[in-house]
This record gives structure tokens, sequence and C-alpha cells, in this order.
């Protein structure tokens, strides 16, 4: 689950706020950014280093082809992003911390002068995550700290491929650059769904174009047979979700309120246990699933879907041609936010 925020914090939003209270905060994570860009070497340099291991070199070669492919066949942007690599040393480039109140799905937001409001907080440093997060429960918020394998500085600096990237999926490894590229092609600022929803179209359709032109069909249907199954993931936590929406709406005491969350909590893991026992593919879900539930595990749960329907629909109203696609998706940032929800909602439902 920890796909829901992998693509993770966007280093510029670290320049955002001033003031004391913050500094320290700002301080750690410029330092955290300038040491993953010291870190980092050109790719021909580390791919001609004799003890770079056969599994890597591989996968940062099939890297390198589909950067450029990004560029060539994508109409995505030819920059110095992902032409150098970098190995932090560590499973995740991020961690972020999302927290929400405790009869709310409503993320805490914290806002930036770059990107404006987003729902997380990122930190290099897990521990750093951790003494934030445990503040923000002290507060009485129900806390998630999620790592985050890559993140984008919107083209502001060359952001380098990590080893967190170096996903063992084929389709995951050239997806999180057509991905990361599409944050550089598009980003409205304040709108994280619209941002996250672009960018998963954009990967989707990369992957699919990339599996056709390397000739491995079968390697495209695995993928979307894994979307596939990741989708019906997800819908079942939106309407754990959901259920949790009515709940809090209700006019009920807090203890009975807790009471009716705990249970809802409940059913969805024993929905889960039900759907792993008929289909063990989901098994890859069961760290995940593992964890203490709480809202902040839901609460971006559909951040990444909410209007891939209405941009699918809009990339096949422009025949495909995705230089045409950015060029309309790109209209939708000069809208009033409310006007650009009315209209994705209508071409969710097909309506040009």
């Amino acid at each position: 689950m920890g796909a829901m925020l992998k693509r993770g914090l966007l280093a510029l939003l670290l320049m955002g706020l001033a003031g004391c209270g913050n500094a320290l905060y700002y301080m750690r994570a410029l330092s955290g950014h300038a040491q993953l860009l010291n870190a980092q070497r050109p790719l021909d340099e580390v791919l001609a280093d004799p003890a770079l291991s056969a599994q890597t070199r591989t996968r940062l070669e099939s890297l390198r082809a589909a950067r450029n492919f990004a560029s060539r066949e994508l109409g995505l942007p030819d920059n110095d992003s992902y032409r150098r690599y970098a190995d932090l040393g560590r499973p995740y480039a991020v961690w972020n911390v999302v927290a929400t109140p405790p009869y709310s799905m409503k993320p805490k937001q914290w806002c930036f002068i770059f990107v404006g409001c987003i729902n997380y907080r990122g930190y290099y440093q897990r521990k750093q995550a951790e003494a934030y997060a445990d503040r923000l429960r002290a507060q009485g918020l129900d806390v998630q700290v999620a790592g985050a394998r890559a993140y984008s500085t919107l083209g502001w600096s060359a952001d380098p491929l990590l080893n967190t990237m170096l996903y063992r999926s084929e389709a995951r490894r050239v997806g999180i650059i057509f991905h990361e590229l599409a944050h550089q092609q598009l980003f409205i600022k304040g709108d994280t769904t619209f941002n996250e929803s672009f960018a998963t179209v954009v990967e989707q359709e990369g992957v699919r174009r990339w599996f056709l032109a390397e000739g491995k069909p079968a390697r495209y249907q695995a993928y979307r047979e894994e979307r596939k199954r990741d989708v019906r993931f997800k819908q079942m936590l939106l309407r754990t979700r959901k259920k949790l929406e009515r709940l809090y709406r209700q006019k009920i005491d807090k203890k009975h309120m807790q009471k009716e969350k705990t249970r809802i909590f409940s059913e969805l893991k024993q929905t889960f246990a039900r759907l792993k026992k008929s289909q063990s593919a989901f098994s890859v879900y069961d760290r995940w699933m593992a964890q203490d539930l709480n809202n902040a595990h839901l609460a971006l749960v559909a951040i990444y879907y909410e209007d891939v329907p209405a941009l699918m629909h809009l990339l096949k109203a422009k025949q495909g041609d995705l230089p045409a696609f950015y060029r309309a998706a790109a209209k939708l940032a000069h809208e009033d936010p409310q006007k650009r929800r009315i209209l994705l909602r209508q071409w969710a439902k097909n309506k040009p």
C-alpha cells in the first residue's frame, strides 16, 4: 500500500513557508535533498563500473532505454532528469506523514509556495518522520508514516534515478519514470488529485506503449492483471472509507462512534482475509493490511485514481495523441478549481 504515496514529496515545497517554528524542518529537508544530489553519478559511469551487480546493471539499462523512450515516444520533457543514478543505501527516498482527525477522513494539509497545499509532509529520515508523527498522535490525530520511493522537483533540478526505484517488476520500473516526468509535463498547484491522476494516466499509457514497442505482449498482459487486482483492492478500501464517512456524519456520542469505527476496520480485515482466500495473489497486500489501520491509511486512497476515468476519456477523445492530450489537460490549469471539478465529472461520464 506504499504505492498510495510512493511518488512522495515534491522537493521544492521544502522552500515554501518561512518562520522560526519550521526553520529546522526546512534545514533538514534541504540538507537531505542536497545529500541525494551529491550521491548521484552519471548513468554511463555507473554502468561502466565493473563492481556493479548484474541485476542492477540490467535494470539500469532498461531504465535508460525507458528514459529515452519517454521523450522520444511519449512527448515527455527531454532534460537531464533520470540520466544520473544515486544509491541512497535505504529502501525509500523519503517518508511521508499523513494525519486526520479521529472522526474525519479529511487529511491535515501543509501549504507551500511552489506546490500549494498538499496532504502530507515528508522527511528524508524515518526517525524524524516518526518523531513528528508521535507529536501529531499526542494531539489526538490518526497518523500514518509511509515510505516513498521517488519524488519530483517538477523540473527545477535534474532528478536522478534512485536505488529505491529499482522495482522487481519491469512495468513498475519504467512506469515510475513516465509518472515522474508527467509531473514535470503538467502540474496544477494545489490539486493533488488531478496531478496524481494525470501522471497515472501517462504512466499507464506509457507502459502499454513500452511493452508493445519492446514486443512483450505477455508482460503487458501481466501488468494489466496486476492493475485489475490493484483496482479491486483500492475499491475495497474506498468502500470502507465511505462507511466511515457515513459514520462520522452521524450525531452520536464519541464512545459509540469509536466502537463503530473499530468494528468497521475489523470488518475490512475480515473482508480482505476472504478475498485473499479466494485469490492468493492478493497476499501482496499482507504487510500493509497487517498494520494497525486508522483514518490516515485511507485518507489518500483515491488521489491516484479519482480523476483517471475522466482523463482516460480525454486521451481517447484525442485519439491517443499524447501532445494533444497534454495541451487539453493543461487548459484545466487555468480553470477555476470548482469548474475543473465539474468538467472532470462530465468527462468521467463520457460527456465531452
